[in-house]
């Protein structure tokens, strides 16, 4: 009965449960529909051949993890917006709202000159030549489509920093659904159109994220936020609030970049390892993105309640709003990890839906071992990501960053290239290794929090007008 009350006082109290699902729901179905989207895509991409679903990680990875760089400065715009709100000072919302496109501008711009490099990143990488060469394709078109991808992140901020989730609910939704819709109907070529493959999906994420970027403009700038939140007025770049952003929005930026460069090094040197271990692992991390992603929604919703707390100037009730998330996002990826470790094969069959069975027999296998792995690191990454973005909601960005560079270096991306390169020691020593990453950064993460430096940082300046 005791239990009962707390819970239910828990729900109803500033900083709890029904707070905390009220901005994180949409949130986690926006990035659900995200999670579902890369599923689909990789499925669709495992029925068409073998060598385009072991293509697609390492080029798809390689591509995300240079927008990273971007996409995580532009999304810190989040935290800038939070802050400014909690702290009542509206007109600072859209500037701060127009120095994330800035951003998203040069990032674009920078990742398409990287087009002509395609083919010697991938010759140097060394995979086998069928697969090299739609690696090279697909990284290509999707290095086009940066711009509008790094810009829908900024805008997304305007609303998810205050607290308005839907919108950014209903975009990812409605881009999901065409680029789900494009991807079957390119990659086999469908009512007329050429069958093109891994080329195909590419122009489907591609063609998404433009679509995105043209419903957030009208959503952003109409006249009613203008007046209230500057977001039209508010267009010049301000060297002050850009060189702000940089200050803590880059290393956010730059510790996503490392990780997802971890990552990325890490699939592949499983390329070294023979198609069969790459799609078997490019399988495994699209099938974990079904418990990862809601997981991105919780850890937005948490920066965001941390951020308006402190633009508040209260801590405790920041505290309180992290250990509710918490609570919530561990209950749900318990049950996730509970299914990856019992009934794996329902994750793993529609990848073997639309595929040769025979060529598809040792990846099934291989990937049902993959997700026991999955299961063990996916409840400590629950930590890893409430902990480390309850602490950039604040503002302590640079410890992030130099806690993912230290744990990247010497426990994933060192100990994999002795493995698998040096050793010889295969696939399951290397899945160990990531496994051992997550593990320790959900320790280290766990302890900043604890320790409360956090509680005292802002990112907004009150001489700031």
């Amino acid at each position: 009965m005791r239990t009962l009350k707390a819970l239910k006082q828990r729900w109803s109290s500033e900083g709890g449960y029904r707070q905390f699902l009220a901005i994180a729901f949409p949130l986690i179905l926006s990035t659900g529909a995200l999670s579902v989207q890369h599923f689909v895509d990789r499925m669709f991409l495992s029925w068409y051949s073998p060598e385009a679903i072991a293509a697609a990680m390492p080029a798809g990875m390689l591509n995300f993890c240079i927008m990273s760089l971007f996409i995580g400065t532009a999304a810190y715009v989040n935290t800038f917006v939070a802050q400014y709100f909690g702290a009542g000072r509206k007109n600072r919302i859209g500037p701060v709202v127009w120095q994330g496109i800035y951003v998203s501008a040069l990032g674009g711009l920078g990742i398409m000159l990287l087009v002509p490099f395609s083919e010697p990143i991938f010759r140097l990488v060394g995979h086998e030549a069928a697969i090299q060469k739609l690696e090279v394709g697909y990284f290509a078109i999707l290095c086009l489509g940066a711009g509008p991808m790094i810009a829908s992140t900024a805008l997304a901020g305007f609303f998810s920093g205050r607290g308005r989730t839907w919108p950014v609910m209903w975009v990812n939704i409605l881009a999901t659904g065409i680029n789900l819709l494009l991807d079957y109907i390119l990659v086999f070529g469908l009512w007329g159109f050429p069958e093109m493959g891994i080329r195909g999906a590419g122009i489907a994420t591609v063609l998404s994220s433009v679509f995105s970027l043209l419903l957030y403009i009208p959503l952003v700038f109409r006249p009613l936020y203008d007046e209230e939140y500057h977001t039209v007025k508010g267009w010049r770049l301000e060297k002050d609030l850009f060189i702000r952003l940089l200050r803590f929005g880059f290393p956010s930026g730059v510790q996503f970049f490392l990780d997802m460069s971890g990552f990325t090094v890490f699939i592949l040197l499983i390329g070294h390892l023979g198609t069969v271990s790459l799609a078997a692992t490019n399988i495994a991390f699209n099938i974990s993105t079904l418990s990862f992603m809601p997981m991105i929604g919780s850890s937005i919703a948490i920066s965001v309640l941390v951020g308006q707390y402190l633009g508040k100037n209260q801590p405790e009730m920041a505290t309180t709003s992290v250990y509710s998330g918490f609570h919530l996002t561990f209950a749900y990826m318990s049950v996730i990890a509970l299914a990856y470790l019992f009934i794996p094969e329902l994750f793993v069959l529609p990848f073997a839906a639309g595929a040769d069975p025979a060529g598809f027999a040792e990846i099934y296998r291989l990937t049902v071992l993959l997700l026991r792995f999955v299961a063990v690191y996916s409840i400590f990454d629950t930590m890893n990501l409430v902990f480390a973005s309850a602490i950039k909601g604040a503002g302590d960005t640079r410890y992030v960053m130099f806690a993912i560079v230290i744990a990247s270096a010497l426990v994933l991306v060192t100990p994999t290239y002795l493995g698998v390169v040096v050793m010889g020691w295969g696939l399951m020593a290397s899945w160990i290794n990531v496994s051992a990453y997550v593990i320790v950064l959900s320790i280290i993460f766990l302890i900043r929090f604890l320790g409360g430096k956090w509680k005292s940082m802002r990112v907004i300046d009150t001489s700031d007008v």
